[in-house]
């Protein structure tokens, strides 16, 4: 994948600004046999292969040609058969991307620039054939602000999962927090995982000094490429949408949305999708509405409208979303605009910095980082085995027991107390459905999470569902206030009420001593995940 050389000189022949409108990019897709990135003889054309602009799609001719009007300021690239692989740039990110502003004369002003055109080569590997179950490694919002977090955020989140199996890796936006230089850290960092990566703007990707919508995203452009990207696999289609609308100047200075050349794309790429494979669409703002009671709409309703009709049709659809630093389930329906057969269902996944690296560190130095809902910062892992079906798993950052359910009771009552205290559980993956129901990679169905508890070995008992904040962060919030001295860099985010926390009321009338509190959560992807801690009755008297 590269420019010819000679063509550059070209662009010492400066056009007026306003001239210049658009530019032919012209290449070839080709089967890169020794993979060296470059065409040398033998080495065939493939047809077939789809490529954009971010508005429309072109596909490449029996030889591998294929040309395409672009726009000075857009990013050509392609689309990734689900049979091959791109090749790796120098910083381990994928290499199927060109950004027509870095054919720019240098020390040309911001702005249309007259432009030659352009040769973009396409290098793909050879046909490979699925093995197993489709991984998927999924992040959001390592939202690094120094080199400082970048190293907690690859000795916490990267580092264990090297020798990671997946075969893909996807970041839904903040990747920075407001400080685009980091970019080559980060990337480094995560490059460590050989795994082909993906990211979504957010934010706190916007460019500092950006005037406006259009010019926000220039530096993550220049690391990243599109900002509207497809890729495809066995089993699987995926779809990255920057839906940040900046508005410099304003408070708030973004809202949710897309803009007309992203619908345009859709328009012109979802119809050409085979409707038995799991289309996901990843985004940082969620789709759902997190605005106050009488506050603007997070993100704007006419838009998720227009983009919920263009996948109706679609029976597999999953919808990502970052942003918040918390984590649920929403599953869409006629309310929201949403008119599909069943639920739509939207994972908003929890942040690798959790609650944004903050907190007491542990031996190693690391932030606790819990976030505002009481889950634990770190990643999701999908995984797709064909036919639509998929399954989701959160995982806690460098937690070897891998923790599904967090537990909050009081080690001591007296016994014969009026039972006003409970054991609590975070599920972090836990939710209701509304009707939803979720066909694991095994086939079996679930309505909704079940979780239930236990003392001793007595019967199961239901959990009841509560919207309050996690007790172990309301605690932590505590300490932080009554420290005389700072316990960490930044004190642990404020609890804030959790979609995911159950209680189980604790009886004061068995025997004195020890007594065992046993939970399970049957989570539909992973079955039956169980969590225990304890808690003791001693005799008082007045």
């Amino acid at each position: 994948m590269r420019l010819r050389p000679g063509l550059l000189l070209a662009l010492a022949l400066l056009a007026p600004a306003a001239a210049a409108t658009q530019a032919q990019v012209r290449g070839t897709v080709f089967e890169d046999a020794n993979g060296n990135g470059t065409r040398e003889p033998g080495e065939a054309g493939i047809a077939g292969v789809v490529l954009s602009n971010g508005r429309r799609i072109v596909r490449s001719g029996a030889d591998g040609g294929y040309a395409i009007a672009a726009r000075p300021d857009d990013v050509v690239f392609a689309i990734k058969p689900a049979d091959r692989r791109f090749g790796m740039r120098a910083n381990g990110l994928p290499a199927f991307w060109f950004d027509l502003r870095s054919a720019a004369p240098s020390g040309a002003a911001p702005g249309p620039v007259a432009l030659p055109d352009l040769r973009f080569d396409v290098a793909l590997s050879p046909r490979r054939k699925p093995h197993g179950p489709l991984q998927v490694l999924l992040f959001t919002d390592p939202q690094v602000k120094s080199l400082v977090d970048v190293d907690y955020y690859r000795r916490d989140i990267v580092e264990p999962l090297r020798g990671t199996g997946a075969a893909l890796g996807l970041t839904l936006g903040d990747l920075v927090n407001d400080v685009p230089a980091l970019y080559p850290a980060l990337d480094a960092a995560t490059a460590a995982l050989g795994v082909p990566w993906l990211h979504v703007a957010g934010n706190h990707d916007v460019d500092p000094d950006a005037g406006d919508d259009v010019t926000s995203l220039r530096a993550f452009h220049a690391g990243y490429g599109p900002d509207t990207v497809a890729w495809e696999e066995p089993g699987a289609t995926f779809i990255g949408l920057d839906d940040v609308i900046a508005m410099p100047g304003r408070s708030p200075a973004y809202v949710g949305g897309l803009r007309e050349d992203q619908f345009a794309f859709l328009e012109a790429y979802l119809p050409t999708l085979r409707k038995d494979r799991l289309l996901v669409l990843g985004a940082h703002i969620p789709f759902f509405d997190t605005a106050a009671p009488g506050a603007p709409p997070t993100f704007r309703p006419a838009d998720r409208t227009r983009l919920f009709a263009l996948l109706r049709d679609f029976p597999h659809v999953l919808l990502l979303s970052g942003h918040t630093h918390n984590q649920q389930h929403v599953f869409h329906d006629a309310g929201d605009g949403w008119h599909g057969a069943r639920p739509l269902h939207e994972y908003n996944l929890g942040a690798a910095c959790g609650g944004y690296w903050s907190g007491v560190g542990d031996a190693a130095g690391i932030p606790d980082s819990v976030m505002s809902d009481g889950t634990p910062n770190g990643y999701a892992v999908l995984t797709v085995a064909g036919h639509g079906d998929y399954a989701l798993a959160w995982h806690n950052a460098r937690d070897a027991t891998d923790t599904q359910v967090g537990l909050w009771a009081p080690k001591v009552l007296r016994r014969g107390a009026y039972p006003a205290w409970g054991v609590y559980a975070n599920v972090y993956m836990g939710f209701e459905s509304r009707g939803f129901e979720s066909r694991g990679l095994d086939g079996a169905g679930t309505d909704r999470s079940r979780i239930e508890y236990r003392i001793d070995d007595g019967a199961w008992q239901p959990m009841r569902k509560v919207l309050q904040p996690d007790p172990r962060l309301l605690a932590e919030n505590a300490r932080d206030d009554l420290a005389d001295a700072l316990r960490g860099y930044d004190r642990a985010v404020e609890a804030t009420p959790s979609p995911h926390l159950w209680r189980g009321t604790l009886p004061t009338d068995l025997a004195l001593g020890q007594h065992r509190i046993e939970v399970r959560y049957f989570d539909p992807w992973r079955g039956e995940q169980r969590a225990s801690t304890g808690y003791r009755l001693e005799a008082a008297t007045p």
